[in-house]
């Protein structure tokens, strides 16, 4: 597994890098954002440790802008920061990180989480399905989400990783009520860490690729006091 470490403190840098090559992990690291996003491009990590406050371009634009244009792979990120207010934290998720973790750290809770988020790539392998409703195609194997409106051609729908693994568990279980623990087990496992409301940001940017009008849902339905629901006929 490739890692990419993206922090301007030499110091911090090398200790994240020495706690998790001793894990047996390949990494990398990077001083600024405008370098980050070249050697993301040219090395797809697998998993990047981003630190909030950067030269040049800071890590919620280094973040927002690998969510726009994912590469071959679609990486995990693990938020990294001084910063510990809720509201930082919130910002951090809506931006496409997947945890957030607050300095000053220890070393080996921060192996832990970085284990945590790659675990949740293996959770998926191992099946070999086609879930199909009454606008969506879901291939499981082949990894590929297709949508069709009205007698429209099918679009295949450009989603990132966890995007696709929300929308498959949503296609899998239609009418079913998700509760953010479930969905967080499900794809993620029951040693996440990290805030439930990290779901809430992927169904909202999932919405805004599925949804006539994200801001009035068809498919992905908010159960009020619950989580969520898909309603869609199966074919």
């Amino acid at each position: 597994m490739k890692i990419l470490i993206v922090e301007d403190e030499p110091e911090i840098a090398q200790l994240i890098q020495l706690s998790l090559e001793k894990e047996g992990f390949s990494c990398s690291i990077c001083r600024d954002g405008f370098n980050a996003l070249q050697v993301v491009q040219q090395q797809q990590p697998d998993l990047i440790v981003l630190d909030l406050m950067l030269p040049g371009l800071d890590g919620l634009e280094v973040c927002a802008r690998i969510r726009q244009k994912p590469g071959a792979k679609d990486p995990y990120i693990l938020m990294l920061t001084a910063k510990g207010e809720e509201i930082d934290r919130v910002i951090g998720l809506s931006t496409g990180a997947d945890d957030y973790f607050v300095k000053p750290f220890s070393p080996r809770e921060l192996v832990a989480r970085v284990r945590a988020l790659l675990r949740r790539s293996l959770r998926q392998g191992g099946q070999d399905r086609v879930y199909q409703t009454g606008h969506f195609t879901v291939d499981i194997e082949q990894r590929t989400a297709t949508m069709q409106c009205n007698s429209s051609t099918p679009e295949t729908l450009e989603l990132t990783t966890l995007e696709f693994n929300l929308l498959s568990t949503f296609v899998s279980y239609p009418g079913r009520v998700w509760s953010r623990t479930q969905l967080i087990d499900k794809l993620w496992g029951s040693d996440f860490f990290g805030d439930e409301r990290v779901v809430d940001t992927h169904v909202a940017r999932l919405r805004k690729k599925v949804e006539p009008d994200p801001a009035n849902p068809t498919f992905i339905k908010t159960v009020v006091g619950v989580g969520y629901k898909f309603e869609d006929p199966v074919v």
